[in-house]
């Protein structure tokens, strides 16, 4: 197994920090934590559908869209105003603690580093810049470019033109399973970065990396021979 020619990170939850915003959520959603997941489902779920269709709104209006159709399902009353609002801390998400070092040392071992990102062009240059981690990447992919969502194939075969590195020499760092196993069916290979509450999807392929943090998955990426 020899190293990937590039390493395509994705950004919420894989580097940034969430709970700010999961904060937020949950208290525009009558302060009920337990919606969380359902919410962020849902906000997967219609950025596919609208991917299905031919349509394309920015993942935050998606976001807001699901988090309006949650509330109403259960009681609560929230309008597209607050709905707005509970999203915007995204913009400004803490890296996670194993983030900025991890990097450092990839970067420094070589490695051609982008980041792929359902978050459009604005929002994810906005996140890291106030994550401090912009100096680490070699440019930021969104597939607002695209038009079209991850897990989508034509957003990793996208992505790896845009790159000019062939598929299999592309390598996703995920901490979603429905990304890794999005990027694996695209002939890519996976790093996955099992944060707490991540799974690997069961019927896709193993990816050849599985670890808890990026310190650990940078371990094994530089240990890996050119």
């Amino acid at each position: 197994m020899s190293r990937p020619a590039c390493l395509f990170f994705d950004v919420n939850e894989t580097l940034l920090d969430l709970t700010a915003m999961k904060a937020s959520v949950a208290q525009a959603l009558g302060g009920r934590p337990d919606l969380l997941s359902l919410w962020f489902t849902t906000m997967l779920q219609y950025s596919l559908v609208s991917s299905a269709g031919g349509q394309y709104e920015d993942f935050g209006v998606i976001g807001a869209a699901a988090m309006r159709m949650v509330a109403r399902n259960n009681g609560i009353e929230l309008s597209e105003a607050a709905s707005k609002d509970a999203i915007r801390p995204i913009l400004s998400l803490p890296p996670h603690p194993d983030v900025r070092d991890g990097l450092a040392r990839l970067k420094a071992a070589g490695y051609r580093m982008v980041t792929l990102t359902n978050s459009s062009n604005k929002g994810v240059e906005a996140q890291m810049e106030h994550a401090g981690l912009t100096d680490m990447f070699e440019a930021r992919l969104s597939v607002e470019d695209v038009q079209m969502y991850k897990p989508h194939q034509h957003v990793y075969a996208w992505a790896s033109r845009k790159l000019g590195v062939e598929p299999s020499e592309c390598m996703l760092v995920a901490a979603h399973g429905w990304d890794i196993a999005g990027a694996l069916w695209a002939g890519w290979r996976g790093a996955f970065l099992s944060r707490p509450g991540a799974q690997l999807y069961p019927l896709a392929p193993e990816p050849e990396i599985s670890v808890p943090n990026l310190a650990q998955a940078a371990d094994q990426l530089i240990a890996l021979p050119s």
